[in-house]
């Protein structure tokens, strides 16, 4: 696996690969590698003749009260992993590459970015989602790009963003990884005590007790959102947002007709965790 910083360099790996007919993929993210990443990284190796590995962690994203001086760096190891998984290139640009002296442009994808995290986070949170996405995209020009369901409301807002600006990359969604007990594999994990750790497992089991009440045949949302509220409550978890929305375009639901997007976000110990589950009515 090669390591690369500068654009010029990661598009003369990338035009290698075009020169001989090849597919290339790419899998955006911050680092702190876990087991969610590395199955991107597989899925990317299973359809791509190069895969370019994005290491990144963009500070447009992040609040003025967020994590980033904090967020968990640690490239020697994500380089080591990523090369396991399957990556070609692993592109770990400084700052001042993405953002060079001067940087004035902003990408904004409107309506699905005004719930949920939006609401919670600011809307500079997926203004600089997009934005470096869109950069991304234009640096490396993949085939494909792969994003983990984890982050469904991003996904959603990549996927218009392609689609309105017309790039050609096929979105790819793959499934969210889970340890053992449920909690979804998060970088902000590492956060979490021993006790916050044990609470955070609610988060998974709220959106069980959302699904169960679906296949129990309760599909108003007041009852679906009451089942998974009542865990969380359960264990000391007020939630920024429980929310059932469409899986397609984040309107609100009255009710559970053929699928939805029941999602969670909330803080635990010191960290903001996020999980989601579509539940389908059979």
């Amino acid at each position: 696996m090669k390591i690369v910083r500068t654009r010029a360099e990661v598009r003369a790996e990338v035009a290698a690969t075009r020169g001989r007919g090849g597919l290339v993929g790419l899998v955006p993210t911050m680092g702190a590698f876990h087991e969610g990443h590395l199955s991107l990284i597989r899925q990317a190796r299973a359809e791509s003749d190069l895969v370019v590995v994005s290491l990144f962690v963009n500070p447009t994203q992040f609040g003025p009260n967020e994590d980033l001086a904090a967020y968990p760096r640690d490239e020697e190891r994500d380089a080591r992993l990523a090369e396991e998984a399957g990556a070609d290139v692993l592109f770990a640009p400084p700052v001042d590459e993405v953002y060079p002296a001067g940087f004035a442009t902003t990408v904004h994808v409107a309506g699905l970015t005004d719930v949920m995290c939006g609401a919670s986070r600011g809307a500079q949170h997926f203004d600089g989602v997009a934005t470096v996405v869109t950069k991304l995209f234009q640096i490396v020009a993949p085939d494909a790009a792969y994003f983990g369901q984890k982050d469904a409301q991003q996904v959603l807002v990549v996927r218009r963003l392609v689609r309105d600006l017309d790039i050609p990359v096929r979105i790819v969604a793959c499934p969210i990884v889970r340890e053992p007990d449920g909690l979804a594999m998060s970088s902000r994990n590492v956060y979490l005590d021993p006790a916050a750790r044990q609470q955070a497992t609610a988060l998974n089991r709220a959106l069980t007790a959302g699904a169960d009440a679906v296949a129990r045949g309760e599909t108003r949302s007041e009852d679906v959102l009451g089942a998974a509220r009542a865990v969380l409550t359960a264990s000391g978890i007020d939630p920024e947002y429980l929310d059932l929305r469409s899986g397609d375009d984040l309107r609100t639901l009255d009710r559970v007709e053929e699928s939805a997007l029941l999602a969670v976000a909330a803080r635990v110990g010191s960290a903001r965790l996020i999980d989601n589950r579509i539940l389908e009515v059979r």
